[in-house]
């Protein structure tokens, strides 16, 4: 994925390992949640809820103190909807180079208004430019 920034960047801790020493399927899953939403924000949907998430297949673990990269692009925006895939990738700390590939996903989002009800998305003059904004992170994904 050279070339391109992660719309999110985490180290993970000890608190999101299971018994066997990596971390939980269920917090990768949350992570990519919110970096779909960050792609579908970037691209004009301004408040969104989580309607489907494909099959998600994990290729490699990820260990504690990994940096783990969500890389979210595109897929096609709707009326109402907007469809992102979402590429993981962990690295351990110091790591030269791109990390390994853990997983991948294609979520549904829905942008709604304050009251849960679907409204059209308009799509954001800045859409092709790569790279999270500061404001993408205030209004999470909800499920």
């Amino acid at each position: 994925m050279s070339g391109r920034e992660p719309a999110i960047r985490v180290t993970l801790l000890p608190r999101d390992t299971n018994p066997h020493g990596t971390i939980f399927g269920g917090v990768i899953l949350s992570y990519i949640d919110q970096a779909g939403a960050v792609v579908a924000h970037q691209h004009g949907a301004s408040r969104v809820v989580t309607v489907a998430m494909d099959k998600v297949v994990f290729h490699a673990p990820v260990y504690v103190g990994d940096l783990v990269s969500f890389y979210g692009e595109l897929v096609r925006i709707g009326r109402t909807s907007i469809i992102v895939k979402v590429t993981v990738e962990a690295a351990p700390p110091g790591a030269a180079g791109p990390g390994r590939r853990v997983t991948e996903a294609v979520i549904t989002y829905v942008n709604v208004d304050r009251y849960g009800v679907p409204t059209p998305i308009l799509e954001a003059p800045s859409a092709k430019t790569p790279g999270p904004s500061p404001a993408s992170t205030d209004q999470g994904s909800q499920a």
